[in-house]
């Protein structure tokens, strides 16, 4: 059994109910502020730069910067604290804690489950009727998926441009292309917030104010990184504003809504954030989301932009501006670590 005697003695000589209440609504408030500025800053530049030539590159470069912070949070933040989390004494001395690593299982869990939600919204999308994402005069003609012949021949007896389907297909395909980013941005959203709302509720339980108190200054730096990551896959899915300001509201009170919580909670059942049950619950949610943001950050967003990009596949200056930001998105994320 391990010992939980050295962590029990420090935890009560930091423990002050007072105190850590007075940190926590002023952690409240800096959370919300950081929160906006983060994910609303990838959403105002690309206002600012949309219609100029360099539009497209600077979505790029803040897309790749975002994938770099997401893989951080995945890796170095989320995962780390879910297995700490169930490998804590008062929950990994018991069964079946000890007996299988449920941290791997549940991370895989949120893998395939983004993977899912991804490839049955995309067959879905695929799927529907080409004539659907096509202009009201070209769709009889379209049911083969590509020209048809008819319209085919109409145009060369007419003389007419030849490029005309092609520009609708092409259409087309941009549709569906919006509609693949849009899903990317909502399910990435999913998984921040599973991960934002086990950060709150963990220190609104918390009464030990020496955890406390780095965590509001970290967490506002954390803040501000995940928001832009999250801000900059909005901005490219070309959301309404209504849409776009719903999901940036929700990013920003997720996490200050959850200390609320945590508080409640602490103040009902007199759980911590010390406690078997809190623990166990952080350890699966935070694996949960750590799997979906580990599969967002890898397949729809580092392998799209890499791999399936015609901008930066033709730009080899652009691919390597790209490779520097995801290296910083990530870089920054990953000191963040050394607080929070």
């Amino acid at each position: 059994m391990v010992s939980c005697g050295a962590d029990t003695v420090r935890a009560l000589e930091c423990r002050d109910g007072e105190a850590a209440t007075h940190l926590k609504l002023i952690s409240i408030i800096v959370i919300f502020v950081t929160s906006v500025l983060g994910i609303t800053s990838p959403v105002v530049l690309a206002h600012l730069f949309h219609g100029k030539p360099i539009y497209d590159k600077a979505i790029l470069l803040i897309k790749c910067f975002a994938a770099g912070v997401i893989l951080s949070t995945s890796l170095v933040h989320v995962l780390p604290d879910a297995f700490d989390a169930l490998a804590d004494c008062q929950v990994a001395s018991h069964h079946p804690w000890k007996d299988f690593p449920f941290s791997g299982l549940v991370t895989i869990v949120g893998v395939l489950t983004a993977l899912l939600v991804d490839v049955t919204a995309t067959s879905h999308a695929e799927h529907k009727s080409p004539s659907e994402y096509l202009p009201v005069g070209t769709r009889e003609d379209s049911s083969s998926g590509v020209c048809g012949k008819k319209s085919v021949e109409l145009r060369i007896e007419s003389g007419g441009p030849a490029s005309i389907c092609s520009s609708e297909e092409n259409r087309g395909g941009e549709e569906l292309l919006k509609l693949k980013q849009r899903l990317v941005s909502q399910v990435l959203e999913i998984g921040i917030i599973f991960h934002s709302v086990i950060i709150g509720v963990t220190m609104g339980m918390s009464q030990n104010k020496c955890t406390i108190r780095p965590l509001v200054a970290a967490l506002a730096f954390h803040q501000i990184f995940e928001g832009m990551g999250l801000g900059g896959c909005i901005a490219q899915a070309g959301f309404s504003f209504g849409t776009t300001a719903y999901m940036s509201f929700m990013f920003s009170v997720t996490t200050p809504m959850g200390i609320v919580l945590g508080m409640i909670v602490f103040s009902l059942t007199g759980y911590d954030d010390s406690s078997a049950n809190a623990l166990i619950l952080e350890g699966l949610l935070g694996s949960l989301s750590s799997g979906i943001l580990i599969y967002m950050a890898l397949v729809d967003l580092v392998a799209v932009d890499f791999f399936h990009n015609k901008l930066m596949n033709s730009d080899h200056r652009l691919k390597k501006a790209s490779f520097i930001a995801l290296v910083l998105g990530s870089t920054s994320m990953s000191i963040l670590a050394l607080w929070a």
